[in-house]
């Protein structure tokens, strides 16, 4: 393994990554100083560090301008940083690789690199390459990753770990995460649904869509976890499990707006940038529904959002 896919990879143990949404308006209007401070409120309440950009972000619909934006917002809150690079229905291996190489003259501490179809070992040697900063490797539920292709990435000097976000396939969350972990790689939890569950099965850090607001109760349930009180640890994934219910659910790709919601009912984010306008139209009242599964947050953890 590459001196700085350890570096991160030891960096970024134990830690809570908050993968961030990214504020828009209903026109897909992108604010830099809207998003500075919500990225900032997500550190102040529990995010040890922030992935930007990646699929809750919507990263492969965003233009150039405004990635750079959020990048830099995002490493100045002094964090590390991961970036989602790739996605694009009409991207390339080049196109992944000059995203990173952004990402690394902005100051990105690695990348996520989104599972593309077809070889996916060249994809990520691409944009090592290219860029030089350590990778993540993604396994999602919309792509699994074979095993013996995920073998071949755990086996890339410049792969410091590995993202499971398989959704319900809970045997495809242990055999990814006991390959990581085989490999002297950082295994990283993705799993929203499975979230406590993941832990037990080898998880060592978390990187996650609900963490995008409220994320101290996922704060909580990785501290419970690493503590020695197990009903502290049930109780803290009871109160995750609720919010996951109603923000993880059909029409999957809603989570973002779902999220946003929360975001700004917690005062994160202004009203008029608490939207997705990529992803599926919700049904009457699913807002509400969503609001009253989170409860009230957390007092005092909360830094407002404004303008």
């Amino acid at each position: 393994m590459h001196i700085s896919a350890r570096t991160l990879r030891d960096r970024l143990r134990g830690a809570l990554i908050a993968a961030a949404a990214t504020p828009m308006t209903a026109a897909g209007e992108v604010d830099p100083d809207v998003t500075g401070r919500y990225l900032a409120s997500l550190v102040a309440d529990g995010a040890d560090a922030l992935a930007v950009l990646a699929h809750t972000g919507r990263g492969p619909f965003l233009a150039p301008d405004v990635r750079a934006a959020v990048i830099g917002r995002a490493v100045a809150t002094g964090v590390p940083v991961l970036v989602g690079v790739g996605g694009a229905a009409d991207g390339t291996a080049q196109s992944a690789a000059g995203e990173a190489r952004v990402a690394a003259e902005l100051g990105a501490a690695g990348v996520l690199v989104f599972p593309p179809p077809g070889d996916r070992l060249a994809w990520h040697e691409t944009v090592w390459h290219e860029a030089g900063l350590p990778m993540i490797a993604f396994d999602l539920y919309t792509r699994p990753c074979p095993p013996g292709a995920m073998r071949d990435l755990l086996a890339h000097p410049g792969v410091a770990g590995l993202k499971t976000a398989l959704l319900s396939d809970a045997m495809g969350c242990q055999r990814a995460l006991t390959l990581t972990r085989d490999a002297d790689r950082l295994a990283i939890t993705g799993e929203d649904r499975m979230f406590a569950p993941s832990l037990l099965w080898g998880a060592q850090a978390a990187l996650v869509g609900i963490a995008a607001a409220h994320v101290e109760l996922t704060a909580d349930v990785l501290r419970a976890f690493a503590g020695s009180g197990l009903r502290a640890f049930r109780d803290a994934s009871s109160r995750l499990d609720r919010l996951a219910t109603a923000t993880f659910t059909d029409p999957m790709e809603g989570y973002v707006q779902r999220m946003l919601w929360l975001a700004a009912a917690e005062g994160r984010v202004p009203a008029s940038h608490a939207f997705d306008p990529y992803g599926p139209p919700l049904p009457a009242g699913e807002r509400e529904t969503v609001l009253r599964s989170a409860g009230p947050p957390a007092e005092g953890r909360v830094t407002p959002a404004s303008g």
